[in-house]
Protein backbone atom coordinates (compact mmCIF):
# COMPACT_ATOMS: atom_id res chain seq x y z
CA UNK A 1 0.00 0.00 0.00
CA UNK A 2 1.44 3.37 -1.17
CA UNK A 3 0.82 6.57 1.43
CA UNK A 4 2.41 10.06 0.27
CA UNK A 5 4.86 11.79 2.54
CA UNK A 6 5.32 15.37 2.11
CA UNK A 7 8.62 16.60 3.19
CA UNK A 8 10.18 20.11 4.57
CA UNK A 9 13.36 19.07 6.13
CA UNK A 10 11.75 18.49 9.98
CA UNK A 11 14.21 16.38 11.73
CA UNK A 12 11.43 13.69 12.55
CA UNK A 13 11.07 13.38 8.79
CA UNK A 14 13.53 10.24 8.57
CA UNK A 15 11.90 8.40 11.72
CA UNK A 16 8.69 8.51 10.47
CA UNK A 17 9.79 7.38 6.98
CA UNK A 18 11.11 4.57 8.56
CA UNK A 19 8.52 3.52 10.81
CA UNK A 20 5.76 3.70 8.44
CA UNK A 21 7.87 1.35 6.15
CA UNK A 22 7.82 -0.73 8.94
CA UNK A 23 4.52 -1.37 9.22
CA UNK A 24 4.34 -2.43 5.45
CA UNK A 25 3.76 1.05 3.47
CA UNK A 26 5.53 1.85 0.69
CA UNK A 27 6.56 5.55 0.73
CA UNK A 28 5.80 8.26 -2.31
CA UNK A 29 7.66 11.35 -0.78
CA UNK A 30 6.69 14.53 -2.21
CA UNK A 31 9.79 16.47 -1.92
CA UNK A 32 8.43 20.13 -3.20
CA UNK A 33 8.68 21.34 0.70
CA UNK A 34 12.48 21.46 0.68
CA UNK A 35 13.17 22.62 -2.65
CA UNK A 36 14.27 26.74 -2.48
CA UNK A 37 12.08 27.13 -6.06
CA UNK A 38 8.84 26.43 -4.93
CA UNK A 39 7.46 29.42 -3.61
CA UNK A 40 3.97 28.93 -4.49
CA UNK A 41 1.25 26.96 -3.00
CA UNK A 42 -0.28 26.76 -6.09
CA UNK A 43 2.41 24.75 -7.68
CA UNK A 44 2.56 22.65 -4.46
CA UNK A 45 -0.97 21.67 -4.88
CA UNK A 46 -0.95 20.80 -8.17
CA UNK A 47 2.54 18.33 -7.54
CA UNK A 48 0.70 16.81 -4.42
CA UNK A 49 -2.03 16.23 -6.94
CA UNK A 50 -0.18 14.66 -9.83
CA UNK A 51 1.56 12.30 -7.06
CA UNK A 52 -2.13 11.01 -5.48
CA UNK A 53 -3.41 10.22 -9.42
CA UNK A 54 -0.42 8.76 -10.43
CA UNK A 55 0.14 6.42 -6.80
CA UNK A 56 -3.47 6.15 -5.46
CA UNK A 57 -1.96 6.67 -1.61
CA UNK A 58 -3.79 5.03 1.25
CA UNK A 59 -3.49 8.44 2.97
CA UNK A 60 -1.26 11.36 2.52
CA UNK A 61 1.43 11.95 5.67
CA UNK A 62 3.16 15.11 6.81
CA UNK A 63 4.83 16.19 10.05
CA UNK A 64 2.78 19.21 11.20
CA UNK A 65 -0.45 20.19 10.20
CA UNK A 66 -0.60 21.95 6.05
CA UNK A 67 -3.63 23.43 5.36
CA UNK A 68 -3.06 23.36 1.65
CA UNK A 69 -2.54 19.10 2.05
CA UNK A 70 -5.72 19.02 3.84
CA UNK A 71 -7.66 21.30 1.89
CA UNK A 72 -6.65 18.59 -1.23
CA UNK A 73 -7.13 15.51 0.54
CA UNK A 74 -11.05 16.93 1.19
CA UNK A 75 -11.43 18.14 -2.56
CA UNK A 76 -10.77 14.50 -3.51
CA UNK A 77 -12.01 12.94 -0.57
CA UNK A 78 -8.91 11.21 0.45
CA UNK A 79 -7.52 11.17 4.64
CA UNK A 80 -4.81 13.49 5.11
CA UNK A 81 -2.83 12.25 8.85
CA UNK A 82 -0.35 14.57 10.35
CA UNK A 83 1.95 14.23 13.33
CA UNK A 84 2.64 17.70 15.94
CA UNK A 85 6.01 17.41 16.60
CA UNK A 86 6.07 21.22 17.70
CA UNK A 87 4.29 23.25 20.11
CA UNK A 88 2.45 25.89 19.43
CA UNK A 89 1.41 24.96 15.48
CA UNK A 90 -0.42 27.84 14.39
CA UNK A 91 -1.48 26.19 11.84
CA UNK A 92 -4.02 23.85 13.64
CA UNK A 93 -6.56 26.53 14.44
CA UNK A 94 -6.52 27.30 10.16
CA UNK A 95 -10.36 26.45 8.89
CA UNK A 96 -8.64 23.51 6.92
CA UNK A 97 -8.87 21.40 10.53
CA UNK A 98 -12.58 21.20 9.59
CA UNK A 99 -11.98 18.26 7.13
CA UNK A 100 -13.94 15.54 8.19
CA UNK A 101 -10.65 13.68 5.99
CA UNK A 102 -8.01 15.15 8.61
CA UNK A 103 -6.46 12.91 11.26
CA UNK A 104 -4.79 14.59 13.51
CA UNK A 105 -2.07 13.75 15.67
CA UNK A 106 -1.23 15.94 18.71
CA UNK A 107 1.37 15.96 20.99
CA UNK A 108 0.41 18.29 23.84
CA UNK A 109 -2.66 17.69 25.63
CA UNK A 110 -3.65 21.07 26.10
CA UNK A 111 -2.59 22.01 22.65
CA UNK A 112 -5.18 19.29 21.92
CA UNK A 113 -8.35 20.60 24.08
CA UNK A 114 -7.63 23.36 22.44
CA UNK A 115 -8.76 22.69 19.05
CA UNK A 116 -10.33 19.10 19.37
CA UNK A 117 -13.98 20.74 19.74
CA UNK A 118 -13.47 21.74 15.89
CA UNK A 119 -13.28 18.63 14.59
CA UNK A 120 -14.02 16.08 17.72
CA UNK A 121 -13.92 12.63 15.54
CA UNK A 122 -10.62 13.71 13.67
CA UNK A 123 -8.48 15.20 16.46
CA UNK A 124 -6.29 13.09 18.44
CA UNK A 125 -3.30 13.58 21.70
CA UNK A 126 -0.75 11.19 20.88
CA UNK A 127 3.05 11.68 23.03
CA UNK A 128 5.98 11.32 20.93
CA UNK A 129 8.52 8.92 20.70
CA UNK A 130 12.34 7.43 20.43
CA UNK A 131 13.91 6.39 17.12
CA UNK A 132 15.45 3.57 19.57
CA UNK A 133 16.60 1.36 16.39
CA UNK A 134 18.36 3.98 15.10
CA UNK A 135 20.16 5.33 18.05
CA UNK A 136 21.14 2.45 18.90
CA UNK A 137 23.19 2.02 15.92
CA UNK A 138 24.92 5.66 16.52
CA UNK A 139 25.73 4.83 20.02
CA UNK A 140 26.97 1.35 19.45
CA UNK A 141 28.97 -0.09 21.85
CA UNK A 142 29.90 3.57 23.57
CA UNK A 143 30.72 3.39 27.23
CA UNK A 144 31.62 5.58 30.36
CA UNK A 145 31.30 9.19 30.65
CA UNK A 146 32.56 12.48 29.32
CA UNK A 147 30.59 15.20 30.81
CA UNK A 148 28.67 15.41 34.16
CA UNK A 149 25.80 17.13 32.97
CA UNK A 150 25.11 18.44 29.70
CA UNK A 151 21.99 20.51 27.82
CA UNK A 152 21.90 20.23 23.96
CA UNK A 153 19.77 22.83 22.70
CA UNK A 154 18.82 26.42 21.84
CA UNK A 155 18.67 29.59 24.66
CA UNK A 156 16.32 30.31 22.80
CA UNK A 157 17.81 34.08 22.33
CA UNK A 158 18.23 33.88 18.79
CA UNK A 159 14.46 32.48 18.60
CA UNK A 160 12.71 35.36 20.50
CA UNK A 161 11.05 38.04 18.66
CA UNK A 162 9.63 39.91 21.70
CA UNK A 163 13.08 40.49 22.49
CA UNK A 164 13.15 42.78 19.13
CA UNK A 165 9.89 45.08 20.00
CA UNK A 166 10.14 48.65 20.85
CA UNK A 167 7.15 48.33 23.23
CA UNK A 168 5.98 51.24 25.69
CA UNK A 169 7.71 51.57 29.06
CA UNK A 170 5.16 50.86 30.71
CA UNK A 171 3.92 47.98 28.50
CA UNK A 172 7.58 46.79 28.42
CA UNK A 173 7.74 46.83 32.64
CA UNK A 174 4.30 45.32 33.06
CA UNK A 175 5.16 42.12 30.95
CA UNK A 176 8.37 41.55 32.43
CA UNK A 177 6.95 41.94 36.16
CA UNK A 178 4.75 39.29 34.54
CA UNK A 179 7.03 37.18 33.35
CA UNK A 180 9.17 37.17 36.65
CA UNK A 181 6.40 36.34 38.80
CA UNK A 182 5.55 33.30 36.06
CA UNK A 183 9.00 32.04 36.84
CA UNK A 184 8.36 31.93 40.31
CA UNK A 185 5.09 30.69 40.31
CA UNK A 186 5.92 27.54 38.30
CA UNK A 187 8.71 25.08 36.98
CA UNK A 188 6.12 25.02 33.29
CA UNK A 189 3.49 26.39 31.34
CA UNK A 190 2.22 30.22 31.20
CA UNK A 191 -0.23 30.21 33.39
CA UNK A 192 0.04 32.83 35.60
CA UNK A 193 0.49 35.39 32.47
CA UNK A 194 -2.43 34.05 31.14
CA UNK A 195 -4.60 35.10 34.26
CA UNK A 196 -2.90 38.38 34.33
CA UNK A 197 -2.19 39.57 30.36
CA UNK A 198 -4.58 42.37 29.33
CA UNK A 199 -6.23 43.01 26.36
CA UNK A 200 -4.48 46.38 26.18
CA UNK A 201 -1.13 44.74 26.21
CA UNK A 202 -1.77 41.63 23.54
CA UNK A 203 -3.03 44.99 21.23
CA UNK A 204 0.44 46.35 21.71
CA UNK A 205 2.34 43.85 21.00
CA UNK A 206 0.22 43.29 17.88
CA UNK A 207 0.60 47.19 16.99
CA UNK A 208 4.32 47.00 17.77
CA UNK A 209 4.86 44.09 15.40
CA UNK A 210 4.12 44.15 11.47
CA UNK A 211 4.86 40.44 11.45
CA UNK A 212 2.31 39.41 13.60
CA UNK A 213 0.88 36.03 12.62
CA UNK A 214 -3.08 36.90 11.30
CA UNK A 215 -6.41 35.32 12.12
CA UNK A 216 -8.13 35.95 8.73
CA UNK A 217 -7.80 32.35 7.77
CA UNK A 218 -8.18 30.72 11.33
CA UNK A 219 -11.68 29.32 13.09
CA UNK A 220 -11.16 32.09 16.16
CA UNK A 221 -9.53 35.02 16.60
CA UNK A 222 -5.64 33.81 17.83
CA UNK A 223 -4.15 37.20 18.77
CA UNK A 224 -4.13 36.50 22.58
CA UNK A 225 -2.37 32.77 22.30
CA UNK A 226 -0.13 34.20 19.79
CA UNK A 227 1.19 37.15 21.82
CA UNK A 228 1.48 34.60 24.89
CA UNK A 229 3.03 31.49 23.12
CA UNK A 230 4.92 33.45 20.67
CA UNK A 231 6.20 36.58 21.97
CA UNK A 232 5.67 36.20 25.93
CA UNK A 233 6.23 32.47 25.69
CA UNK A 234 9.67 32.50 23.43
CA UNK A 235 11.20 35.17 25.73
CA UNK A 236 10.37 33.75 29.10
CA UNK A 237 11.97 30.64 27.92
CA UNK A 238 14.93 32.47 26.48
CA UNK A 239 14.97 33.71 30.55
CA UNK A 240 14.78 30.86 32.22
CA UNK A 241 17.36 29.07 30.08
CA UNK A 242 19.90 31.84 31.49
CA UNK A 243 19.63 31.92 34.27
CA UNK A 244 19.30 27.90 35.09
CA UNK A 245 22.41 27.37 33.07
CA UNK A 246 23.97 29.86 35.50
CA UNK A 247 22.34 28.77 38.38
CA UNK A 248 23.29 25.24 38.09
CA UNK A 249 26.72 25.58 36.76
CA UNK A 250 27.56 27.94 39.46
CA UNK A 251 25.99 25.20 41.92
CA UNK A 252 27.89 22.01 41.05
CA UNK A 253 31.26 22.32 41.52
CA UNK A 254 33.69 21.35 41.01
CA UNK A 255 31.11 18.98 38.51
CA UNK A 256 30.40 20.86 35.15
CA UNK A 257 28.05 21.71 33.06
CA UNK A 258 28.44 21.35 29.47
CA UNK A 259 26.43 22.90 27.23
CA UNK A 260 25.68 22.13 23.61
CA UNK A 261 24.06 25.06 21.63
CA UNK A 262 24.63 27.43 18.31
CA UNK A 263 22.98 30.23 20.60
CA UNK A 264 24.73 33.58 21.68
CA UNK A 265 26.60 32.52 24.84
CA UNK A 266 28.02 35.87 26.32
CA UNK A 267 25.33 36.12 28.93
CA UNK A 268 26.06 32.65 30.62
CA UNK A 269 28.92 32.25 33.37
CA UNK A 270 32.28 31.42 32.84
CA UNK A 271 31.55 28.19 34.73
CA UNK A 272 29.15 27.00 31.93
CA UNK A 273 31.47 25.10 28.95
CA UNK A 274 30.68 26.24 25.89
CA UNK A 275 30.46 23.16 23.53
CA UNK A 276 28.90 24.73 20.63
CA UNK A 277 26.58 22.67 18.04
CA UNK A 278 26.09 19.07 18.17
CA UNK A 279 24.84 17.27 15.25
CA UNK A 280 21.66 15.68 16.25
CA UNK A 281 21.96 12.24 14.21
CA UNK A 282 25.75 11.96 14.95
CA UNK A 283 26.98 14.04 18.17
CA UNK A 284 23.51 14.34 20.04
CA UNK A 285 22.60 10.56 21.04
CA UNK A 286 26.86 10.04 22.15
CA UNK A 287 26.46 12.89 24.41
CA UNK A 288 23.44 11.57 25.54
CA UNK A 289 25.16 8.32 26.57
CA UNK A 290 28.35 9.58 27.71
CA UNK A 291 26.67 12.32 30.02
CA UNK A 292 26.25 11.29 33.73
CA UNK A 293 23.04 13.72 33.91
CA UNK A 294 21.46 14.71 30.69
CA UNK A 295 19.30 18.35 31.17
CA UNK A 296 15.78 18.91 29.92
CA UNK A 297 14.12 22.47 30.10
CA UNK A 298 10.83 22.60 28.01
CA UNK A 299 9.69 25.41 26.33
CA UNK A 300 7.41 27.52 28.21
CA UNK A 301 4.69 27.46 25.20
CA UNK A 302 4.44 23.65 25.96
CA UNK A 303 1.92 23.44 28.07
CA UNK A 304 1.94 20.35 29.39
CA UNK A 305 3.37 17.53 26.75
CA UNK A 306 6.60 15.94 26.44
CA UNK A 307 8.69 17.47 24.20
CA UNK A 308 11.09 14.77 21.92
CA UNK A 309 14.22 15.79 23.73
CA UNK A 310 12.81 13.73 26.59
CA UNK A 311 12.21 10.58 24.50
CA UNK A 312 15.46 11.09 22.90
CA UNK A 313 17.66 11.11 25.97
CA UNK A 314 15.62 8.02 27.28
CA UNK A 315 15.80 6.53 23.91
CA UNK A 316 20.32 6.71 24.30
CA UNK A 317 19.74 4.98 28.03
CA UNK A 318 20.86 8.43 29.18
CA UNK A 319 19.93 9.69 32.80
CA UNK A 320 17.08 12.37 32.59
CA UNK A 321 16.69 15.66 34.72
CA UNK A 322 13.87 17.45 33.83
CA UNK A 323 11.71 19.94 35.10
CA UNK A 324 8.24 18.16 35.72
CA UNK A 325 5.30 18.57 33.21
CA UNK A 326 1.88 17.67 33.70
CA UNK A 327 1.28 14.37 31.08
CA UNK A 328 4.32 12.94 32.72
CA UNK A 329 2.97 10.87 35.11
CA UNK A 330 1.06 9.60 32.28
CA UNK A 331 3.39 7.50 30.45
CA UNK A 332 7.08 7.72 33.10
CA UNK A 333 7.67 7.42 36.81
CA UNK A 334 9.92 9.83 38.50
CA UNK A 335 12.78 8.06 40.55
CA UNK A 336 12.33 5.00 38.08
CA UNK A 337 12.88 5.98 34.64
CA UNK A 338 13.75 9.32 35.12
CA UNK A 339 14.36 12.19 37.57
CA UNK A 340 12.22 15.54 38.18
CA UNK A 341 12.31 19.11 39.63
CA UNK A 342 9.72 21.76 40.40
CA UNK A 343 11.94 24.39 41.31
CA UNK A 344 15.74 25.23 40.42
CA UNK A 345 16.64 24.53 44.33
CA UNK A 346 15.30 20.93 43.78
CA UNK A 347 17.06 20.58 40.20
CA UNK A 348 20.49 21.45 42.32
CA UNK A 349 20.27 19.33 45.36
CA UNK A 350 19.23 16.20 42.40
CA UNK A 351 21.86 17.05 40.29
CA UNK A 352 24.32 17.16 43.23
CA UNK A 353 22.97 14.08 44.97
CA UNK A 354 22.70 11.58 41.14
CA UNK A 355 26.06 13.15 40.34
CA UNK A 356 27.83 11.27 43.57
CA UNK A 357 25.29 8.36 43.22
CA UNK A 358 26.48 6.22 40.35
CA UNK A 359 24.72 2.94 40.96
CA UNK A 360 20.94 4.89 41.12
CA UNK A 361 21.59 6.90 38.64
CA UNK A 362 22.48 4.25 36.31
CA UNK A 363 20.02 1.74 37.39
CA UNK A 364 17.22 4.81 36.50
CA UNK A 365 18.61 5.50 33.14
CA UNK A 366 18.28 1.63 32.35
CA UNK A 367 14.77 1.62 33.32
CA UNK A 368 13.99 4.84 31.32
CA UNK A 369 15.91 2.66 28.17
CA UNK A 370 13.87 -0.33 28.71
CA UNK A 371 10.33 1.68 29.28
CA UNK A 372 11.23 3.44 25.81
CA UNK A 373 12.27 0.60 23.76
CA UNK A 374 9.30 -1.60 25.24
CA UNK A 375 6.36 0.92 24.97
CA UNK A 376 7.17 4.77 23.51
CA UNK A 377 9.29 4.22 20.47
CA UNK A 378 8.64 5.85 16.93
CA UNK A 379 6.79 2.61 15.81
CA UNK A 380 5.12 2.04 18.80
CA UNK A 381 2.73 5.69 18.11
CA UNK A 382 2.68 4.81 14.09
CA UNK A 383 1.23 1.87 15.05
CA UNK A 384 -1.36 3.72 17.06
CA UNK A 385 -1.79 5.95 14.14
CA UNK A 386 -2.66 3.39 11.79
CA UNK A 387 -5.05 1.69 13.75
CA UNK A 388 -6.84 4.62 14.85
CA UNK A 389 -7.27 5.90 11.17
CA UNK A 390 -8.52 1.90 10.48
CA UNK A 391 -11.14 2.19 13.19
CA UNK A 392 -12.41 5.70 12.17
CA UNK A 393 -12.91 4.63 8.82
CA UNK A 394 -14.13 1.55 9.93
CA UNK A 395 -16.82 3.50 12.52
CA UNK A 396 -17.74 6.43 9.60
CA UNK A 397 -18.23 3.26 6.57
Amino acid sequence: MNIIFYRYDSICEPDYIDALKAVGLTIIEDKQGLSENTLYVDSKIAHLGNLIADHKPLFVFSINFFPFIAMVCERIKLPYVCVSVDCPVLEIYNNAIKSPYNRVFLFDQKQYESIKDANPSCIFHLPLGAATARLDATIGDTTGYDYDVSFIGSLYTEKDPYGELSLPSEISTSLEEKMQCQLQESIYGLEYIENTITDNEIQCLKDTDPNFYSSALSIRNLDRQIAIDDYIGYHITAMERIKLMNFLADNIQPFNLNLFTGSDTTVLSKHVRKRGLAKSFTDMPVIFKKSKINLNTTMRSIRSGLPQRIWDILGCGGFLLTNYQPELDMFLTPGVHLETYRSHDELIEKANYYLTHDKEREEIALNGYKKVCAEDTVLHRVIVIIKTIMENMENNS
